[in-house]
């Protein structure tokens, strides 16, 4: 198993990777924010443990550009920050666990083993999942945080195979045909109203996914970009 660790705290960081290379892990290591968020998005790790307060970019905001950007890497926070409003708070942000340091790397492994365990539980194949939202294509119903929003049964369709082939521009013909049929014939603005019918679903979810048009090729499923 890989393990990316954001810590700032040179010596702790030190110490935990001996302890989790002992264990078996192989274990990358940056002590800055902005490089920690460059290595959290190739997606290359099974497990992040990440610090709330570093340089250049705090862990926070690390946790929810991933999230945004649909990168579901288990994340465990681990922070001096032990009040229970900072804990709510980290995990309301998207974090699977929350380590108060101090600790001893006995606690460490049994969180690590404990979310991977919740991890590879969750194999359900009609939940789909991309930034910010969750959609279940057995009852056609979009969830963006606490919201909900039931899609009739062909924008259910369309967005299922968005969110099957993410950030990939779909043409209209793969469209057309994975959706409608390979010989369904529509009229060429049916597709557009869709799009437009789904793109409407979204904005009142107050979600980062979106649905962008590709001029002359197609359509892109992605998220907001961050300014």
């Amino acid at each position: 198993m890989r393990i990316l660790m954001i810590e700032d705290d040179r010596g702790l960081a030190e110490l935990l990777l001996y302890g989790l290379e002992d264990e078996g892990f192989s274990v990358d290591i940056c002590h800055d924010g902005y490089e920690g968020l460059l290595l959290a998005l190739q997606e290359a790790h099974d497990i992040v443990l990440l610090d709330r307060m570093l340089p250049g970019m705090m862990g926070e905001d690390i946790l929810r550009r991933m999230r945004r950007d649909g990168i579901s890497t288990p994340v465990i926070f681990i922070t001096a920050l032990g009040e229970s409003a900072e804990k709510i708070n980290g995990l309301d942000s998207g974090a699977d666990d929350y380590l108060v340091k101090p600790f001893d790397l006995g606690e460490l492994l049994a969180r690590i083993r404990s979310v991977m365990r919740r991890t590879l539980a969750q194999p359900s194949p009609f939940v789909l999942r991309f930034g910010d939202i969750c959609f279940s294509e057995k009852e056609s119903k979009l969830i963006h945080n606490d919201h909900i929003c039931i899609l009739p049964g062909r924008e259910g369709q369309l967005l299922s195979y968005f969110l099957r082939n993410p950030r990939q521009v779909l043409t209209r013909l793969q469209i057309i045909g994975n959706v409608w049929g390979p010989e369904a014939e529509i009229e060429d603005g049916n597709l557009d109203n869709y799009i437009y019918l789904l793109r409407k679903k979204l904005n009142s979810l107050d979600t980062a996914v979106q649905i962008v048009t590709v001029h002359r090729q197609g359509y892109c499923l992605t998220t907001k970009q961050v300014v």
